[in-house]
């Protein structure tokens, strides 16, 4: 069985860091590209990063760059979001998602965790 599960949400000031952490079984990891997703109330979930399978290669959406690191550490299945300078447009819940290919676009990942909320007051 395949399980995602996020950790190291929580409510923070503008301006904060936090680290979220995804811990990853039942699949063989170090051969899946691995994404983080957000989802503010009213919105449509939104690719924030993603890594490769080696980590040799990550991807991030604009609002988030030269703020936010993702990092992955194969040999204990985790894949980690480093947000800093977080501001109230951060707010959402984040999931952590496996997927074949190297990709932003979330149809294409196959595993998914429950979410974890990430909420940043102003």
């Amino acid at each position: 069985q395949v399980q995602l599960v996020e950790s190291g949400g929580g409510l923070v000031q503008a301006g904060d860091s936090l680290r979220l952490s995804c811990a990853a079984s039942g699949i063989t990891f170090s051969t899946y590209t691995m994404g983080w997703f957000r989802q503010a109330p009213g919105k449509t979930r939104e690719f924030v990063a993603s890594i490769n399978w080696s980590g040799g290669a990550t991807y991030y959406t604009n609002s988030v760059k030269g703020r936010f690191t993702i990092s992955r550490d194969n040999h204990k299945k985790t894949v980690d979001l480093q947000m800093n300078s977080l501001k109230p447009g951060d707010t959402a819940v984040y999931y952590c998602a496996a997927g074949r290919y190297y990709t932003l676009i979330s149809n294409e990942y196959d595993y998914w965790g429950q979410g974890t909320q990430v909420t940043v007051s102003s």
